[in-house]
């Protein structure tokens, strides 16, 4: 019975885009008000919806929430980024275990991952999405709060639902960087999702155009000595390239 009416809820928000918890009291009668909320609470850990104030929405309203800020930055050097997503494919092989970081270079790198045996775990609904149009690849959506500057989910519940999983490669996006600051981001909460990512993965790939050079957002997730490989668009400024050397950090 669970599972049926699980069901229908699924069906009724994918096709309404979203729910009020009100709804499903008039839908469902007969069912308490704690039982539905542990009916969305299930859905939202299949990753098939979002929990919000008061209901839930679909999943692929959040991917289709085609904002303003997120756009404009997945429009600007799509070039760069496929370069990079590339460039990136040549550590990617199958059976082995991946987070794939939030952000619109990653976004591409999503784009060109093989339809093979991948176990992926990625912080961004719309990676998730992407990735699962293969056939292959098993995908991982971590919990927490959805932030639709860059649809990152993050936060306390995503910080507790990484614990026990191993990550052999971290593919980590950035915002900025710079030799005083490091990598940075301009969330807390996403900020401490990629420490505890970067703390977890056996081998670090931080992949930045170039054009993040010299911009510097209010937290820092790493510093060249945190990461293992640095995959950018052009060779990097020269005083940036000895600090890599210097750090045994592989820049692609």
């Amino acid at each position: 019975m669970n599972a049926q009416r699980r069901e229908i809820i699924n069906a009724y928000i994918q096709n309404k885009g979203e729910v009020k918890l009100k709804e499903l009291e008039k839908l469902f009668p007969e069912v308490s008000t704690m039982t539905l909320r542990r009916d969305l609470n299930y859905l939202e850990s299949k990753g098939q919806i979002v929990r919000v104030r008061g209901g839930a929405k679909s999943i692929n309203l959040f991917s289709s929430l085609k904002e303003d800020m997120y756009n404009l930055r997945a429009m600007e050097n799509v070039d760069a980024k496929m370069k990079i997503a590339k460039k990136a494919l040549a550590f990617v092989e199958r059976g082995r275990s991946y987070f794939i970081d939030s952000g619109t270079t990653t976004m591409c790198l999503a784009k060109v991952l093989p339809d093979e045996d991948l176990s992926i775990l990625t912080s961004g609904p719309n990676i998730a999405l992407e990735i699962i149009k293969n056939n292959n690849p098993s995908v991982t959506l971590v919990g927490g709060q959805l932030s639709r500057n860059n649809l990152s989910a993050s936060g306390a519940n995503s910080l507790s639902f990484i614990k026990d999983i191993n990550v052999d490669i971290a593919f980590m996006a950035t915002s900025g960087f710079s030799l005083e600051y490091g990598f940075t981001c301009g969330d807390y909460n996403e900020c401490e999702l990629k420490k505890a990512i970067i703390r977890k993965a056996r081998k670090v790939i931080l992949l930045m155009d170039v054009s993040k050079i010299d911009k510097n957002m209010p937290f820092t997730f790493a510093t060249l000595k945190d990461i293992d490989v640095l995959i950018c668009d052009k060779p990097l400024p020269e005083d940036i390239a000895q600090a890599a050397e210097r750090y045994g950090v592989e820049v692609k």
